[in-house]
């Protein structure tokens, strides 16, 4: 039994056209269902709805009197529509701004469409950088502030696989701001030492052999 994903899911909601609210007849927002349970307690059953958040709605504007009177709640009603469904439902709402966070409005998606095609360059980009053993363009990518996070920990990755000694330098002393890369980058100078046989000289800070009992930079002796 085959299992889609969100993205699969959100992919196939993009390609239908959205409804509108029965109540007002505005097109209804795509919304992104949060991590909590609803109703009976067992879900929402989808990752994405679409709801009204028209605030001049008619089961928006008289919810509120209906839930006031009825059951003692300063709540309303917002329309809801399963994907791919024609029937439609309500769901409670405490303000006029309730559940707004969950929008996926066009200028997200694209934001987000963007990030996917930026992470898929930089990968094919580094994946050529790899079979040519050419580790000049991967540390420009890892230094570039631009490139998405899951390239740039790529890059730092693949950078101790083929960087060479002169890299170190520029690799110990490259701030980021974010600590999973921070730590990459220091696992690459780990490995970079590691395949030439080399470390760094606790007095001077400068490379030398492994096995080196004297500093050949400093003169320092390195046994004690």
């Amino acid at each position: 039994m085959a299992f889609e994903t969100k993205e699969q899911v959100l992919e196939k909601i993009l390609a239908q056209e959205k409804p509108k609210c029965p109540h007002c007849g505005v097109e209804m927002n795509l919304w992104e269902v949060p991590s909590i349970n609803f109703s009976d307690g067992l879900g929402w059953g989808v990752p994405y709805l679409y709801v009204c958040f028209n605030n001049e709605c008619s089961l928006f504007v008289q919810g509120w009197d209906n839930l006031k009177e009825n059951y003692n709640q300063n709540a309303s009603y917002r329309c809801i529509c399963y994907p791919g469904s024609d029937g439609y439902e309500c769901m409670p709402v405490f303000s006029s701004a309730g559940a707004t966070g969950q929008i996926i409005d066009d200028e997200a998606l694209a934001a987000q469409e963007a990030l996917k095609e930026g992470i898929k360059k930089g990968f094919s980009r580094l994946a050529d950088c790899y079979v040519a053993k050419d580790p000049v363009p991967v540390l420009q990518m890892l230094m570039d502030p631009t490139e998405p996070v899951r390239v740039r920990l790529k890059a730092a990755e693949m950078a101790g696989d083929i960087g060479e000694l002169e890299a170190i330098e520029v690799l110990v002393n490259l701030k980021v701001g974010n600590e999973i890369l921070q730590n990459k980058i220091k696992d690459a100078v780990a490995r970079i030492h590691e395949r030439h046989f080399t470390r760094e000289c606790p007095f001077c800070a400068e490379i030398i052999k492994k096995r080196a009992k004297i500093c050949k930079h400093c003169g320092k002796d390195l046994t004690e």
